[in-house]
Parts: C-alpha cells; sequence; structure tokens
C-alpha cells in the first residue's frame, strides 16, 4: 500500500525575501526582484541585471563551519533551518535512519572582482578562455572546493542529523523538481518517514553571466530591469538569472499526525521524462514535457478536468513559452483554456536548479490561500501562447489541484501534482 505524502513545513529565500510568506506576498502583488547586478562590476557586460539575494547578514555561523562554502550552500542551508522550524522538528521527531535530504543544486566558484581584476579576462571573444580559468581556480584553491556538488547535500543531512539518503540532483531547471518528485517516491514506497527535499543555486557569477549571454538565453533588460522578464509576451527576448534557496519537508501522513505536525498540502503526483533530443533546445512538438505533465497526473491517479492551475516554467524565452503552451493544450484538450496558468519567473527571474522548489511552494500556498499568482509584464500575448496566463494580477478562483512544470536545459522534465489539504 502507497502512502500518502504532505507537505508540513517550508523555507525559501530570494530577491524578494528570506522567508516563504513575505516571497509570497510579493509575489501575490506583482512584485519583481530583479535589478542590477551587484556582485561584479558588469558595465561592460552586454547583459547587467539579474535577481540576486543581499547576503550581507545571510547566514554567518557557515562561513566559520564552512568556510569555502558556495553560495548555494549557504542558500539551502538558509532554507533549511527555515523550513525545519516551519515543520516544529525536533531531533526526538524522528528516526534518523529514516528521514534523508535531497536537493537539486549546482556549485560554480563565486569568481567575482575579488578574484578577477578583469571580470572579461576569461572571455577570448566568442568563447571561454578555458587555461585561463584553470590558472585561476588554481591560484584559489577555495575556489576549487566550491565546485563539489555532493558537498551540499552532505553539509545540510549533517546540519539536521540526517541518516538516511543524501543527495543532491543536476539536471540544469528540472533539479529541484527532480529531487521533489524523488523525494516523494521515497515516502511513498516506504523507503522513508520524512525528506527535507528542495534547491539551491546561484548562477550570478561573471562565468554563468557571461556563458549564458554568449548563447544568447538572457533578456539584456534594457530601460528597467523590473519590466525584463516578461514569459508569454510577443516581445519577450529571454529570460532573467536568478538566485537563492527553497526547501520542504515532506513526511509521510502517518508520521506527520502522529506528532501532531503543521500540513500546508498533499503531494500527490509526480512525472519525469527526457526529451531525447538536443542539448540547447526543447523537441518542437513538446514530447518531454507532454510525458511530464501526463506522467503527474498518472502517478496522481487524477483527471486532467481535476487540475485548476499550473505554475508555469514559463522562462520568457522565444522557444520554450510556445512549446509549453502546446504541452499543456496536448495534454489537457479543451480544458487547458478553462485554467489559470502563470509563470512566477515574472517576478523572480530564473532561479535555475531552484527554480521548481520555490515554485511548488508557490503552488502549495496557492493551493492553501486559493489564489493564482499573477505573470508580471503580460502586456500582449504571443499568438503561440494563446492560454489563461493570468497576467498583472492576482486571480482568486476555487481550485483543489495545482501543477508545478519544470523542463530543463538539455531536455530533462518534471512536473509535480499538489492537492489541497483539507483535513482528510
Amino acid at each position: 500500500m502507497r502512502r500518502r505524502v504532505v507537505v508540513t513545513g517550508m523555507g525559501a529565500v530570494t530577491s524578494l525575501g528570506r522567508d516563504v510568506e513575505p516571497i509570497w506576498e510579493a509575489v501575490r502583488a506583482g512584485k519583481s526582484g530583479v535589478g542590477y547586478i551587484q556582485q561584479f562590476d558588469s558595465r561592460d557586460f552586454a547583459v547587467r541585471i539579474g535577481s540576486e539575494v543581499d547576503v550581507d547578514a545571510l547566514l554567518s555561523d557557515s562561513r566559520s563551519q564552512l568556510p569555502a562554502a558556495s553560495r548555494s550552500t549557504r542558500f539551502g542551508a538558509w532554507a533549511l533551518d527555515r523550513a525545519w522550524q516551519d515543520a516544529r522538528l525536533q531531533s526526538g521527531d524522528f528516526r534518523p535512519e529514516r528521514a534523508g535530504l535531497c536537493i537539486g543544486a549546482s556549485t560554480f566558484p563565486n569568481v567575482d572582482e575579488a578574484s578577477l581584476a578583469d571580470p572579461l579576462s576569461m572571455l577570448d571573444g566568442e568563447r571561454y578562455d578555458f587555461d585561463r580559468y584553470l590558472t585561476l581556480i588554481r591560484a584559489q584553491p577555495e575556489l576549487l572546493a566550491q565546485r563539489d556538488l555532493g558537498s551540499i547535500s552532505t553539509y545540510l543531512s549533517q546540519r539536521k542529523g540526517l541518516g538516511y539518503t543524501s543527495m543532491t540532483i543536476q539536471t540544469a531547471c528540472a533539479s529541484a523538481t527532480q529531487a521533489i518528485g524523488e523525494s516523494f517516491e521515497m515516502i511513498r514506497s516506504g523507503d522513508a518517514d520524512l525528506m527535507a527535499t528542495g534547491g539551491a543555486d546561484s548562477m550570478m557569477t561573471v562565468l554563468c553571466v557571461a556563458g549564458f549571454t554568449l548563447v544568447r538565453a538572457l533578456s539584456p533588460g534594457n530601460g528597467d530591469p523590473t519590466k525584463a522578464s516578461r514569459p508569454f509576451e510577443l516581445k519577450r527576448d529571454g529570460f532573467v538569472l536568478g538566485e537563492g534557496g527553497a526547501i520542504l519537508i515532506l513526511e509521510a501522513l502517518d508520521h506527520a499526525l502522529a506528532r501532531s505536525a503543521p500540513i500546508y498540502a498533499e503531494l500527490i503526483g509526480y512525472g519525469s521524462s527526457s526529451d531525447g533530443y538536443r542539448f540547447t533546445d526543447v523537441h518542437p512538438e513538446g514530447r518531454g514535457a507532454v510525458a511530464a505533465i501526463a506522467g503527474a497526473l498518472k502517478s496522481a491517479g487524477i483527471s486532467p478536468t481535476d487540475v485548476g492551475y499550473i505554475n508555469a516554467h514559463g522562462t520568457g524565452t522565444r522557444q520554450n513559452d510556445p512549446v509549453e503552451s502546446m504541452a499543456i493544450k496536448q495534454v489537457f484538450g479543451d480544458h487547458a483554456r478553462k485554467m489559470g496558468v502563470s509563470s512566477t519567473k515574472s517576478e523572480l527571474g530564473h532561479l535555475v536548479c531552484a527554480a521548481g522548489a520555490i515554485e511548488t511552494i508557490l503552488s502549495v500556498l496557492a493551493l492553501r490561500d486559493q489564489v493564482m499568482p499573477p505573470t508580471i509584464n503580460l502586456d500582449q500575448s504571443d499568438p503561440t501562447c494563446d492560454l489563461d496566463y493570468v497576467p498583472h494580477h492576482e486571480r482568486r478562483a476555487s481550485f483543489p489541484v495545482a501543477l508545478s512544470n519544470s523542463f530543463g536545459f538539455g531536455g530533462q522534465n518534471g512536473t509535480l501534482a499538489v492537492r489541497r489539504w483539507e483535513g482528510q
């Protein structure tokens, strides 16, 4: 018999706040966290904007415990602590050997002005100068330590004494969604009672901003940075890079009830797929996206008409938005135009490996409050994007189930299905 899985705690840090409720209120109000990059001198860069976290006072204790910690690790630890507190967890509330951690993350060295006199020196015309990059890493071993992907899950597991699996998933933009989905499956199958899961990422570095610029994926944000992230908009011109961390505490329902834990929502389904197409392009017919969405519905045992809201991947790139819209229409048929489909990347930018985690949290809160968050900056929809994207303002509605989509660079896909908790 499969166990039911519920969300009992949530924590997050993004450009819009250092905890879940302030972030949610800002998203509902249609505020943007996008501004000019502060971490390095970007004046000579083609792209100068991003959705940054203010880290001046963020998690100072981790600097002494883990001096070489990447920004991703710090964001993950901050979000984990708040999710743990939110779930009202104490050390005696769980068996360590049945409580684990699975996080979606990347670890890029924090190369900034302190490391480079000339940030553009890492580029040689239209390509990375890999020899200069290696020289820099060898000269500063702490940057090499930041590339250890497994150190994130190791450190976070140790932080809470979790003795079951400790895993970092790196599948680009689908990382956090797949981490949550795999954690869901571990609990549902009976292998674990509790999982801390989500994502943490920071690509707001010289190398990553330059790299995404070279492949022409980023919006240059000419004019007002807060208007740059505009999913489904006719004049959209790329995504806006973001950073942050978001963690959910998942528990088996019987485990949560036994300790009188708060319950936000029930996680009911997970679909995962690969496009098997090209590294830089999504499948033009949305094959992978369709499989992930349909897989989540099948996993949840629900019909398309049960879904009332989708938190879309919605990056604001020319290719992603129409393909995702096409995939939704293929799966949902006529019902596709009866749902709200919004992209909160319009407010937060794209948190890459952490995107699916914060978007799952926002989907949980949308269910709790029966509010669909808006897609801001959507003045005129692309004709190929012809669904209801909840433009500009939040919308009150009645819906029992929400989906959260994540479609990663390279063709990795994940969809989660969440049901409103009403004390069943």
